[in-house]
């Protein structure tokens, strides 16, 4: 069976859909990749999650290793079995945690030492560890531990973090290819840093290249710094990394933010956004966010999204989301959820089409017209 292989099956400009084949089944690009972070993708079940359209999940490196451990979720099988997904999980390597984290880490060139948000316990994570922890979980996608800094921080502190990501990226490849078995059905990702700055992006790149990955992530944006900011970036990064190898681009983000990205290259995507927003009562549909709890949903019978057509919308007016959520019902939640990530879904597939038939800077003015429109019904 394919360990891992990735084909582009149309261009667009600078965008690509094509697919990457892996043991546990295809992955099709544009991908987005709900978040999983505690084993499961919060408020959904993991059939509801493949019916939405899903091909893969994100698990959490940091709060796996926690709470259940992951000792303890291999001995009881891996992770997929564990939380009952047997498509691709990819694996975030726990360095977004060690900036998110930062007043309780202390960092080092052999790695990070950290207390635990849940108990005050110190903890190590390293290279290696964090590469032994992905293979302990089984992850499909393992990412290479890194160290992020924020884009506001001075020129010299994120070089030395994008020197030493470089660093540690060697190592990374090093533990995850002395695991034969691992490396043999599974995958590996180099991750770019370099803050906004052109020429720190091209030494990472340049560095990630000789090192060799399976793929590539743009790590460092979406941490603050704004679209505009961030479109800056995605205008030359991608480019600067294989043309022939998937480009995730890590922890993007809103609607809007992917189809720019889309247009820019990259190709695979993950974000809390719609699963969070599910909770709080925030929906995404194509004539831009509706928050239902407004009062002006009250006695609303439509359906969240006119345009959509995933369950929740198929079977439930906003005036009973609005209820349910202003309520603190569970279901409120739940089926928010559901919907937010069939829209996402929904999206990615029309990317998919749009770039497949060459119509994406169509589609994506079309979209953008909709989504800002201000007059949302």
């Amino acid at each position: 069976m394919t360990r891992f292989a990735f084909t582009i099956h149309a261009r667009d400009g600078a965008a690509r859909a094509g697919a990457l084949q892996m043991q546990r089944g295809e992955i099709r690009t544009p991908a987005f990749m709900p978040v999983g972070t505690a084993a499961t993708v919060k408020a959904m079940k993991p059939q509801d999650v493949r019916a939405g359209g899903a091909d893969i999940i994100l698990g959490n490196t940091y709060h796996l290793m926690l709470r259940p451990t992951a000792e303890r979720i291999a001995r009881l099988g891996g992770l997929h079995g564990f939380m009952g997904w047997e498509r691709p999980i990819l694996t975030d390597s726990g360095g977004y945690q060690v900036m998110s984290l930062a007043e309780l880490t202390t960092r080092s060139e052999d790695g990070v030492t950290f207390k635990s948000h849940l108990d005050g316990a110190r903890h190590a994570m390293s290279p290696e560890r964090s590469m032994e922890i992905q293979r302990l979980l089984g992850s499909d996608i393992n990412m290479c531990f890194d160290e992020l800094v924020p884009t506001t921080a001075a020129r010299e502190v994120q070089y030395e973090a994008m020197r030493r990501s470089m660093r540690w990226a060697r190592r990374s490849r090093a533990a995850f290819d002395s695991d034969e078995d691992h490396a043999g059905r599974a995958a590996i990702f180099g991750i770019q840093q370099g803050a906004l700055d052109e020429a720190m992006r091209r030494e990472s790149a340049d560095a990630l290249i000789e090192i060799g990955f399976d793929g590539y992530a743009v790590g460092g944006l979406a941490v603050g710094e704004g679209q505009a900011a961030m479109f800056g970036c995605l205008d030359f990064a991608p480019g600067q990394l294989p043309a022939d190898a998937p480009r995730y681009l890590m922890g993007v983000g809103k609607p809007d933010d992917i189809v720019g990205a889309v247009e820019r290259g990259i190709d695979m995507f993950d974000c809390v956004l719609p699963t969070r927003s599910g909770r709080t009562g925030q929906a995404f549909t194509r004539r831009g966010p509706i928050n239902i709890r407004n009062a002006r949903f009250a006695e609303d019978q439509g359906p969240l999204d006119p345009a959509c057509a995933c369950p929740v919308c198929a079977q439930w007016s906003r005036a009973y989301l609005h209820h349910l959520v202003r309520a603190g019902e569970i279901l409120g939640a739940m089926l928010m959820t559901e919907h937010n990530l069939f829209f996402y879904q929904a999206l990615m597939a029309d990317l998919r089409a749009a770039i497949a038939k060459g119509g994406l800077s169509d589609f994506a003015r079309d979209f953008r017209r909709d989504y800002y429109r201000e007059d949302q019904p």
